[in-house]
């Protein structure tokens, strides 16, 4: 998969392609939907398949201060997106200048003049130039007039509910990993690099790793959880995964805490993700040490049954 920084760096001689845009937050099943129609309409057309997306996240932008929390970091959703089979993955920088672009001249600048699009494929929400002023009606219009295509990317839903970023955001955030993974097609993962903390669960027995995270990830709920800790090069380790603030002993900083089953290296300075299986409990106070280490026990071993 190409990777360009700007529609600008479409090469000279450009062909025709098949375009889809969005933010693509999560790489979720309705993303998925939506990006592999693209793919093969191009494949069908024989031509070049492309998603445009941005960075910064446009809300940011436009509200500053209302940056949503991030289900993908970009270069995980560079690779999520290239195991879709796209061709090129086009990352526009979302600036202020950017966001004033009109609707008619965001069509004629990037999908006519640069990317020469014969298809655009996007969802039936889509909207687009200054002030989300264009939707699909004025882009089938524009279409007509510069000679494109225009076709919806489907809905994908289960009982009712359609899978969206903000639904995923909001399952997240409840805790509720498993109906996340259900829209997510996998785990909802946060990466982040391990730490040193208070190593207060090296002396309990339980080391754990604390992972310094992205200031916009997108953090479950406080709580115990059962994940997998995936390390670059190695295999997946079952891990008991706490977040919160560490009640029992009079925690202030809210912390993401792992640790992973059966291991007994050192992973400080390692960047690490946690792909999330399982909520096992609420975070608890405890009075004394004694049954803190027996709850821990307990979900370490719930930890492995769920894991597997």
């Amino acid at each position: 998969m190409q990777r360009w920084r700007g529609y600008e760096a479409a090469p000279g001689g450009w062909g025709r392609s098949v375009v889809t845009i969005g933010v693509f937050d999560g790489v979720h099943k309705g993303h998925q939907a939506t990006i592999g129609h693209a793919v093969a309409r191009a494949r069908e057309l024989g031509v070049k398949s492309v998603v445009v997306t941005f960075d910064p996240h446009p809300a940011e932008v436009v509200r500053p201060g209302s940056h949503p929390a991030v289900l993908t970091e970009p270069a995980r959703k560079a690779e999520l997106i290239e195991a879709l089979g796209v061709d090129v993955l086009c990352v526009v920088p979302f600036t202020p200048e950017f966001s004033r672009l009109p609707a008619e001249e965001f069509v004629h600048d990037i999908l006519v003049e640069h990317l020469h699009a014969a298809l655009v494929v996007v969802g039936a929400n889509f909207r687009f130039g200054h002030r989300a002023a264009g939707d699909v009606a004025l882009l089938e219009r524009l279409g007509r007039t510069f000679g494109f295509g225009v076709e919806g990317g489907p809905l994908v839903a289960e009982a009712g509910t359609v899978f969206s970023s903000t639904y995923i955001r909001s399952c997240v955030d409840a805790g509720d990993v498993t109906a996340a993974a259900a829209a997510l097609g996998r785990p909802h993962r946060v990466e982040g690099v391990v730490v040193r903390g208070d190593q207060r669960g090296r002396e309990l027995g339980y080391p754990t790793a604390n992972l310094l995270t992205h200031r916009y990830a997108a953090i479950p709920a406080d709580g115990v959880y059962a994940a997998r800790l995936v390390r670059r090069g190695g295999e997946p380790l079952a891990a008991a995964v706490s977040i919160g603030t560490n009640p029992t002993f009079s925690g202030r900083e809210r912390r993401v805490e792992a640790y992973a089953l059966d291991f007994t290296g050192d992973l400080y300075g390692e960047r690490l993700a946690l792909d999330f299986v399982a909520h096992l409990r609420e975070q608890r106070t405890y009075d004394a040490i004694e049954p803190l280490v027996a709850q821990i026990a307990e979900d370490v071993e719930r930890t492995r049954r769920a894991v597997g």
